[in-house]
This record gives C-alpha cells, sequence and structure tokens, in this order.
C-alpha cells in the first residue's frame, strides 16, 4: 500500500478498502467496514514522508519502500519518485529501482506502479556482471562464505558468451514496454577487456541502444560518466507514447496471468490448482477482476526453477494460489 501509495488521500483510501474477511454470505469485509480505516491511516501518517539520504559524492536519494520483487512489487514508492521529479526540474533525470530483474521488478514497475503513478519511463538500466553471466553460462555453484572457483575469476569468454542469452531476454523484456535498455558492465577488478567486449557486443546486437562497462564501485560516479551520457541520449530517442503496458486490465484474470508467464518468463504453460481456480472466481465476482498481476516467483530464473539458469523457455508454470491485495491494488 504504502509503495503505489500517490499522497495522504490515496494512502487512506487504500488502507480503507483493505479486505480482512469475508461476511457468511461471501461478502468482502473491509477496514472501512470495520470503522478502523482512519485509525490505521494515523498510525501510516508519518510514514508516507521519504528519507533524503546523499551519497557520497552528495547526490540527494529519497529512500522509501521498496517491498521485494519476488513477493511483492519490488519498487521503491511513488511518491518517491514524484518528489525526486519535481527536485530535478523537467530537464533533469530520476533513476528508480526496480528489483532484481526484468521478469520480475521491471515488469511490476511497469505493469503495477506506473498504472497508479501516471508517470511513463523511457530508459532501463540493466546492471550485469561478468561473473553473474557466467554462472547462467553453466558455472558452477556459488556458496555464500567460500572463496569464488577459479571460473569466476579467470578470463572465460566462451562461458560468459553462453550466459548472455539471460541477458538478451532482459533486454527483450524491457523492449516489450516500447523503453529503451541500456545496460551497465559492472566490472570488478578479475575481469578481462576481452570478456567485457563480448557481453557489449551481444547486448547491441539484440537490441540495446547502448552497452557500457562501468567502473564507480572503484572511481565513484566518475566511472559512471559514460553510462549517464548513454542514458540521457537514449531517453532522447523515446516519446512518451512510446510506452506500453503488457495487457489490458479489462482482460480476465487468467488471461493477464498468461501474458506475464508466456510473453515475460516464456513459460509454455500454465497450470491452476483448484483452490488457485476457486479464488479467481471469488475475486473476479467481488469486483477485483480489473486489478494488475503480482506474481510471486524465484529471482534465481525465468523459470519457476532458481537453479534453471540462461534463458529457459517451455516449462509450466503452476499457480497454487491468489490473494487479493485490495488496498495496494493488485492480485498476488
Amino acid at each position: 500500500v504504502l509503495g503505489l501509495t500517490g499522497d495522504l488521500k490515496d494512502m487512506r483510501e487504500r488502507l480503507g478498502r483493505m479486505v480482512v474477511g469475508y461476511s457468511r454470505g461471501g461478502e468482502t469485509v473491509t477496514a472501512d467496514d470495520l470503522g478502523v480505516g482512519g485509525a490505521i491511516t494515523v498510525l501510516m501518517k508519518d510514514a508516507i514522508m521519504p528519507t533524503l539520504m546523499q551519497t557520497a559524492e552528495r547526490t540527494p536519494v529519497m529512500v522509501h519502500a521498496g517491498p521485494f520483487a519476488n513477493i511483492a512489487t519490488g519498487n521503491s514508492s511513488v511518491v518517491a519518485d514524484k518528489i525526486a521529479l519535481k527536485l530535478v526540474g523537467e530537464e533533469g533525470y530520476v533513476v528508480t529501482e526496480a528489483g532484481f530483474g526484468a521478469d520480475i521488478g521491471a515488469e511490476k514497475f511497469c505493469n503495477i506502479k506506473c498504472r497508479a503513478s501516471g508517470l511513463k519511463p523511457k530508459v532501463a538500466v540493466i546492471v550485469a556482471t561478468i561473473r553473474a553471466l557466467k554462472m547462467h553460462g553453466g558455472g558452477p555453484p556459488v556458496k555464500a562464505g567460500q572463496p569464488l572457483q577459479k571460473e569466476y575469476v579467470e578470463e572465460n569468454v566462451e562461458l560468459v558468451s553462453k550466459g548472455c542469452d539471460n541477458l538478451v531476454r532482459h533486454i527483450e523484456n524491457m523492449r516489450k514496454f516500447g523503453i529503451q535498455a541500456v545496460v551497465a558492465v559492472n566490472r570488478f577488478k578479475t575481469d578481462t577487456s576481452a570478456e567485457i567486449d563480448a557481453v557489449v557486443k551481444v547486448a547491441e546486437e539484440a537490441g540495446a541502444y547502448k552497452a557500457v562497462m562501468c567502473n564507480h564501485w572503484a572511481e565513484g560516479g566518475k566511472g559512471a560518466e559514460k553510462l549517464a551520457e548513454a542514458v540521457i541520449e537514449a531517453a532522447k530517442e523515446v516519446k512518451e507514447e512510446d510506452f506500453k503496458f503488457l495487457y489490458d486490465l479489462n482482460l480476465p484474470i487468467k488471461d493477464k496471468i498468461s501474458a506475464v508467464c508466456t510473453s515475460i518468463y516464456r513459460a509454455g504453460s500454465v497450470s491452476y490448482t483448484p483452490l488457485a481456480l476457486q479464488q479467481i472466481s471469488q475475486y473476479s465476482s467481488s469486483g477485483f477482476g480489473a486489478f494488475p498481476i503480482c506474481m510471486a516467483k524465484t529471482q534465481y530464473s525465468f523459470s519457476c526453477d532458481p537453479s534453471a539458469k540462461g534463458a529457459p523457455g517451455g516449462f509450466e508454470v503452476k499457480v497454487r494460489e491468489v490473494r487479493a491485495c485490495a488496498g495496494a491494488g493488485f492480485l498476488r
């Protein structure tokens, strides 16, 4: 609710329509039905204000909300974005995070958050690392607390190139929304020029506006100047009307779920448990059928199997349960 709230009045309405249960007759019971919507808003009234921080180089940063994309929307708040846009002015640029990859955080940014805010993004910065691409190319598992194996610290262009299938999928997903994609190759000290060149070549051939090597972990803002320039150039190539949603809200719930699963994840089919089918029917009759979809899925793979690396396709997505988040305004 907090992340998608536009202002205090909007938050009051969202909190009031939260469903807390159902009557014996099957009717929804909301927070306002119990007379507690106002009280909840009083408890949340200060939470609506973002925290203003700054980077080490004194760039203003709004820190607000940010629910995880594998279970929720995975984005910072609408309020923070709108305040930031006012601060930078008409000629400025705001960078806002969509958590994890273009299959969950960015998809929900476009289909859920942009509907709530009315804002239309122009550029998506897709962050890639050589190490992550090596893992998607078939590299050995990485275990917390243990040294990286040699595949990740020695040059292996073939392994990186195989893993680029994953990056290409993310670029394709962003282009489906009419957004330009700029790839930021976040360089580690063990990465080689040959590996980075391979990623840049694949990314730009796949439709990225530009792919740029970034060294900001070592050089700060100076190490990302070329990335910033690429983003500004890409933004100038996009018009607001280029942006488009993946699905129409008035489609049946199952059709919207299918659109996300087949178009973004590249699933071959979608199946439902009896419970999920019952819930879909109930929510459709309760007036929640026009809500956008917020899928809960692993962040480690395009599929539902966290061990399936690269760019898997043709798999089955099994929907076990559907929940209505009436206050936030989506089905999860």
